[in-house]
């Protein structure tokens, strides 16, 4: 398993740094078009959740597979359903009914980043099983998930497009800079498995 890691790097080191962008962009954003933000918010996470979809398919054979898939499954979920509730005025008002009363965006992410957060520390676990480096960075990604859901929760950054896009990006940064470090490590133990043995 750790060989198969170190086989797909880039991967992960790719995954990393495509979900710092989306992270940008989810901070930058929501402010410029505050009256589409929930939607904007959903394309984005709607591209998170394809690319960890394909990058998990790759690197199926690596610890944490299912943790990835369903990771990926929740964020593309995420996406789709912050798009079609953000559509329910010109379709009716039905596709996003169930979220209509409570304040769509927030409830979404609430569970969004209560049930990433203990995706991601069971991700984390599973690698410090089959001792892969930098799992600590993954950890950390998963306690600050569980952190932004409970900001929301008790209503602490108030309810502004902009706030919401902030912490979604915080949670995509923050990813994104766990799996570039993974990603990294995995390198590092790749070029030193090919190294020559040095002689006296």
């Amino acid at each position: 398993m750790a060989k198969s890691i170190e086989d797909h790097w880039v991967l992960f080191l790719g995954e990393g740094v495509l979900l710092i962008v989306l992270g940008l962009l989810a901070v930058v954003v929501p402010s410029i078009v505050s009256a589409h933000a929930t939607v904007v918010l959903g394309w984005l996470f709607l591209i998170s959740g394809i690319i960890g979809l394909a990058t998990t398919y790759w690197v199926r054979e690596t610890p944490g597979f299912w943790w990835s898939l369903v990771s990926a499954l929740l964020a593309i979920l995420v996406g789709a359903v912050l798009i079609a509730n953000k559509s329910q005025d010109l379709y009716g008002g039905l596709i996003g009914w169930p979220f209509e009363k409570a304040g769509p965006l927030r409830l979404i992410l609430a569970l969004f980043f209560l049930v990433e957060g203990g995706v991601s520390i069971m991700f984390a676990v599973e690698h410090r099983r089959h001792f892969t480096g930098r799992w600590a960075w993954m950890l950390a990604s998963g306690i600050v998930d569980l952190v932004l859901a409970s900001i929301i929760i008790f209503d602490l950054p108030g309810s502004s497009s902009w706030t919401m896009g902030l912490l979604v990006g915080i949670n995509m940064l923050l990813g994104g800079c766990a799996l570039v470090g993974m990603g990294l490590h995995a390198r590092s133990e790749s070029a030193g498995h090919v190294l020559p043995p040095r002689t006296a």
